[in-house]
């Protein structure tokens, strides 16, 4: 097989499938922000468009610093920003001290 795929020629194609297996994957609506089933929790905002946040997405506990956008007067998610994994958060965390250091040297 090369990179590209399979050969078009390899026998089965598409309409000789009668499976529903091959169905394209149904969409799923993105929970708004006013949903019941949002777990964000905000837990400060940094400046007027960015803020921490801690969530359970895909089962998972994330902090997410990120910049926000206001659109059709609603507040959404920006590109710009970061998730942290708990282990990522703790071992960030564990570095404030080094962190507060530097600042007061290049200060």
């Amino acid at each position: 097989m090369s990179w590209r795929g399979k050969r078009k020629d390899d026998g089965v194609r598409a309409s000789d499938d009668e499976s529903e297996a091959h169905a394209p994957a149904k969409k799923v609506a993105k929970p708004t922000e006013d949903s019941e089933e949002s777990d964000d929790i905000v837990v400060c905002n940094i400046s007027k468009n960015r803020r921490v946040s801690v969530r359970n997405w895909n089962g998972k506990i994330w902090i997410d610093i990120r910049e926000f956008y206001v659109k059709d007067g609603k507040t959404l998610p920006g590109k710009k920003g970061i998730s942290l994994s708990v282990d990522q958060w703790n071992t960030l965390r564990n570095h404030a001290g080094d962190i507060d250091k530097a600042l007061s040297d290049l200060s």
